[in-house]
C-alpha cells in the first residue's frame, strides 16, 4: 500500500486549506542555558488557539457531509476546531469530550454552536461513544490524530516552518497521539532533526519508541487534556520509527515553569500543552550543540484565566 503521507499530498493539503487557516508567526528568544537564539513557531495563534484547525479543514473540506454533520472525540483543542470548521462549512457538529475537558475548552467548543456530549473518565471513553454515535448516524468523523487528512492538516505545519525557517537543524514536537508530529515528521522525512517531547505522566511515544511496539500508558497530569493519549497513533507510528530522533521527557513543574517564563519574557499565554516542547529547553531535557539552530512549536493557548493567573503568580 502506498505512503499516504508524502510531501506532495501536503503541499496539496495546505493549498486547499489556505484560505481557511493562519499562517502563524515566529520569533526568536534568548535563553541564558543556549548559546544561540531559539525559534518559537506561535502555532497557538491558529484559530480556535491551537494547531488543531489544520487537521479540521483538511477533513472537513471538498467532503459531502452527510445532513446530520460531523462528529469528533477530543480533550478539547481537536473538538475547538472541528467545530469551528463546522461553523464554517454550515454543518452541525457533535463533540464526545470526557470530563477532564477543560471547562475552558468546553465553552469554546459550545462557542462554535457544536452540540456537546460530555462525560467518561477519559478520551477513549468519549472516542468510545463518538464511534457508536459514527455509526448509528453515519456522521463524518473527524478523528483527532489517526487519520490521513488528519496528519496531512498537521504536516502543513512543517511545511510552513521549512519556508519560514529554512536553515532549522531540529525542531521540538509535543506528542499526545502523535497526529502533529506524525504530520511534521512526514513532511521532513529526515531533512531535520525531530524531538518529541512529553510530559512523564503522558509518555505513550516515549515508551513506544523504547518497547519497539505501541504500548498502552495511563495518562496524567497538567497536560492530560491535550497530551493524554493512551497510545500513540497507527498511522503515525512508522514515520515515528524511521524519522523522529527521541523523545524527551518533562515534568510538570518544568511545564509550568515554561508558561511563566513565556509569560514573563514574551507576554505569551500557553496551556500546558503548548509550553511542553519549550519545556524541553528550559529544563535541559533537551541540550542544543552550541551552533545548533531550533525551534520549538507552542502548539496551544485554550487555558481559563484563573488557572493560567495561578500558574504565573506561583
Amino acid at each position: 500500500m502506498p505512503e499516504p503521507i508524502t510531501r506532495s499530498a501536503i503541499e496539496a493539503t495546505a493549498e486547499k486549506i489556505a484560505p481557511y487557516v493562519r499562517r502563524t508567526p515566529v520569533m526568536d528568544v534568548v535563553l541564558a542555558n543556549i548559546a544561540r537564539p531559539v525559534a518559537l513557531k506561535l502555532e497557538l495563534f491558529q484559530h480556535t488557539g491551537s494547531f488543531k484547525a489544520r487537521g479540521a479543514f483538511s477533513t472537513v473540506l471538498g467532503r459531502d457531509i452527510p445532513k446530520v454533520g460531523l462528529a469528533a472525540a477530543s480533550g478539547g483543542n481537536h473538538g475547538a476546531a472541528a467545530a469551528y470548521a463546522a461553523h464554517v462549512a454550515g454543518v452541525p457538529a457533535h463533540i464526545f469530550v470526557p470530563a477532564i475537558a477543560a471547562p475552558a475548552k468546553v465553552a469554546k467548543i459550545r462557542s462554535y454552536g457544536a452540540i456537546i456530549d460530555q462525560g467518561g473518565a477519559t478520551y477513549y471513553e468519549a472516542l468510545e461513544k463518538c464511534n457508536r454515535f459514527i455509526a448509528e448516524t453515519g456522521a463524518l468523523s473527524v478523528h483527532a490524530y489517526d487519520a490521513v487528512p488528519t496528519l496531512l492538516g498537521q504536516g502543513t505545519l512543517g511545511l510552513e516552518i521549512e519556508q519560514q525557517l529554512p536553515d532549522i537543524d531540529t525542531l521540538l514536537v509535543a506528542v499526545g497521539g502523535g497526529g502533529l508530529i506524525g504530520g511534521i515528521a512526514g513532511w521532513y522525512r529526515g531533512d531535520v532533526r525531530i524531538i518529541g517531547v512529553e510530559p512523564e505522566t503522558c509518555n505513550t511515544l516515549h515508551a513506544s519508541l523504547k518497547a519497539g511496539e505501541r504500548v498502552t500508558v495511563t495518562p496524567s497530569g497538567i497536560a492530560a487534556d491535550s497530551l493524554g493519549a493512551s497510545y500513540a497513533g497507527e498511522l503515525m507510528w512508522p514515520l515515528a520509527k524511521e524519522y523522529i530522533e527521541s523523545v524527551a521527557l518533562v515534568d510538570d513543574e518544568e511545564i509550568r515553569i515554561a508558561q511563566r517564563w513565556l509569560w514573563d519574557h514574551a507576554r505569551i499565554i500557553t496551556e500546558p500543552g503548548g509550553a511542553t516542547a519549550f519545556a524541553a529547553l528550559l529544563s535541559g531535557a533537551y541540550r542544543p550543540q552550541k551552533d545548533e539552530c531550533v525551534c520549538a512549536i507552542l502548539c496551544g493557548s485554550n487555558t481559563d484565566p484563573l488557572t493560567f493567573s495561578q500558574v504565573i503568580s506561583t
